[in-house]
């Protein structure tokens, strides 16, 4: 039978029908495959901008995985081989304070470790109140649900190879199971984690590479200045080989006629010095020098009080352990060819063996001795570690010239903001809290009573030197307190608090630096006014929600807050009489009794069409107490 027309009609509806749900659906995958892709590079962007700082880099990391994964807490834990140690997490910030106070852990205190240290490199537990553990009594597991509230559960082990280097886990408070994808995207910043830890490690590595380099070359430089006098050369080797390998004192000897006497010291006991000035005997079996005469090259102790050589009594065993207090010990011969030069030694008075890269390090150093004692090779050896100081240094140059854009960077946002907060936003990457936004702010506006007058009869460098004096003294406290500088014009400044970085007492901040003001401008209008010039200082200080963000262009921007609230405290300054610092009730609630307050009654003030309630913070405002005095200004 042919088709109706009627029956091909609805079967091309419903095509289109199909057609368009499954665009829906590839267009919902597509935006959340983008979402991922979006997060992976941001964190990878964090990496590279924070080379061998994790703490940014987990951060970040850990923000992206809990909102991709919707869930509600996250924690990364690093595992030295023994113990766990939380060194990001994600959450309220009660519990994050909480979980990076706990310090080292056993794996056993976690409930997914115990896991990934068997093998597992994922744990995921849809509900760990509806699992054999929970139900068994275990104490991790009650812990989780009845104490944490938690239900889900995701962990991915971090990884290099086969060896665990910590935990990356999410958790959820509803019993809700984590997708396939959930489980690959964590997947996937676990390993950017590892990735992370292992470039940190490399520059760690590099960095002590570097040191050492320098440390070598610095030596060198001094062999260069100082041709045929050992004493600078020795003490300078001396100097560098105990503060790289950490040792408390050190002694360099050289063989003179068979006998080894000492060239160089530093920080040597003054009870083992003076044993060493009354011509003790020779050094016995089992001691450091008499193994060096033998032909040993490196002789290392971990605890020279637990050899045969103390437990004897050879003197000079005793006399370095018990007036000397060592403990640990490293020696290196000074050799050429097979005659033995003499050696270097350093020493730790507590128990703490030496790393066989400090016996490198050390082994290097007697090298560099022997150069400058047979003066051999000299020339060659300083071309070449001249050579690499050079390229280290090209490329600290580099990485100056990048902090000099950071500091050019920062001083831009220091015109408006407090130091710490525009070192923070640079820290951080990011100036997208400084784009236009809306936000409950603390707005204190404050200028000089008869200011007017003053410039109306003053020079225009008079003014000019009063107002450098006057923001001088009322600029820095800006910063002090952390508020958000808008605008000095002429004699008004505008500051308000809990923007852009939110603050949790914004009110008694702002109320503390205005008092701060009225104290600093005081002691100069006493100055100004003995100059014949009659000025007083008044502050009005609002609490509402205003509209922020950047204004101005590329070459000079600035910062500020646009709303009713910025009127409110302009009028309230304006109101305010010589020494009064008027706030609107708003603000007065906020102060939790901490700042002794004055009613001035409901204010009725110029462009308002409602009277504002106010309060004056009298000049007695240091009492602990909130205490409103009545019979203030009646109302108007």
């Amino acid at each position: 039978m042919s088709a109706t027309p009627d029956s091909t009609s609805a079967d091309a509806e419903q095509l289109i029908v199909d057609l368009r749900r499954r665009l829906a659906e590839l267009e919902a995958k597509l935006a959340e495959a983008l979402e991922q892709q979006t997060a992976t590079a941001e964190v990878l962007q964090v990496i590279n901008s924070s080379p061998g700082d994790l703490a940014p880099v987990f951060d970040a990391m850990l923000d992206k995985a809990t909102r991709l994964c919707e869930a509600r807490y996250g924690q990364i834990a690093t595992y030295d081989g023994e113990f766990f140690q939380f060194v990001a997490v994600h959450g309220e910030a009660g519990f994050v304070e909480e979980q990076l106070a706990r310090g080292l852990m056993p794996p056993t205190s976690g409930l997914a470790w115990p896991s990934l240290l068997d093998g597992e490199d994922i744990v995921h537990f849809p509900d760990v109140r509806d699992t054999e553990l929970y139900r068994a009594g275990d104490e991790r597991a009650r812990r989780f649900v009845d104490r944490g509230r938690g239900r889900s559960l995701l962990a991915v082990a971090l990884r290099k190879e086969v060896a665990l280097l910590g935990a990356l886990t999410l958790y959820r408070q509803e019993p809700r199971q984590f997708s396939d994808k959930q489980i690959a995207l964590l997947q996937n910043f676990a390993a950017q984690a590892v990735i992370a830890m292992e470039n940190a490690r490399l520059i760690t590595e590099t960095r002590e590479a570097l040191e050492q380099q320098t440390a070598t070359a610095e030596v060198l430089g001094v062999i260069n200045s100082s041709p045929g006098d050992l004493s600078p050369v020795f003490d300078a080797m001396l100097e560098k080989a105990m503060r790289l390998c950490e040792a408390a004192f050190g002694q360099l000897v050289v063989n003179d006629g068979g006998r080894f006497v000492t060239a160089a010291t530093r920080g040597v006991p003054t009870a083992f010095a003076e044993y060493r000035r009354s011509d003790p005997p020779d050094y016995g079996p089992g001691t450091t020098p008499f193994r060096i005469r033998a032909g040993e090259r490196v002789v290392r102790s971990d605890d020279l009080k637990a050899e045969p050589a103390y437990w004897s009594g050879e003197p000079n065993r005793r006399a370095i352990v018990d007036l000397g207090g060592a403990r640990s010990m490293l020696a290196v011969a000074l050799r050429k060819d097979d005659s033995v030069l003499g050696h270097i030694q350093i020493y730790r008075q507590e128990v703490r063996p030496f790393s066989d890269k400090q016996v490198a390090l050390l082994e290097n150093f007697a090298a560099q001795a022997v150069i400058a004692m047979e003066n051999a090779r000299l020339l060659g050896e300083l071309r070449q570690r001249t050579d690499e100081v050079a390229e280290l240094n090209r490329g600290l140059e580099a990485r100056v010239a990048e902090q000099v854009e950071e500091l050019q960077r920062v001083g831009r946002l220091k015109r408006f903001l407090a130091p710490q907060l525009a070192e923070l936003i640079v820290s951080q990457g990011d100036e997208k809290i400084l784009e236009s936004h809306r936000r409950e702010i603390v707005v204190v506006f404050c200028d000089l009573r008869g200011y007017t007058a003053f410039t109306e009869t003053a020079e225009p460098e008079e003014v000019l030197d009063f107002l450098r004096e006057y923001h001088g003294a009322l600029g820095p406290l800006v910063a002090q307190f952390e508020g958000t500088l808008d605008q000095f014009s002429g004699d008004g400044i505008m500051v308000f608090f809990n923007d852009p970085v939110p603050i949790p007492d914004a009110a008694e901040r702002a109320v503390r630096m205005a008092i701060a003001m009225r104290g600093a401008a005081s002691a100069l209008i006493s100055g100004w006014r003995r100059l014949g010039r009659d000025l007083g200082f008044g502050v009005g200080i609002a609490q509402g929600y205003a509209t922020l963000g950047q204004i101005g262009f590329s070459e000079r921007s600035g910062y500020t807050a646009i709303g009713t609230v910025c009127n409110v405290a302009a009028r309230l300054c304006a109101e305010a009489k010589d020494g009064q610092i008027l706030i609107s009730q708003r603000v007065a609630a906020r102060l939790n009794d901490n700042i002794t307050l004055e009613e001035m009654g409901a204010l009725t003030l110029k462009g308002l069409t409602q009277p504002v309630v106010a309060f004056n913070v009298p000049l007695a405002a240091s009492q602990p107490a909130l205490r409103v005095i009545e019979g203030g200004p009646p109302s108007v």
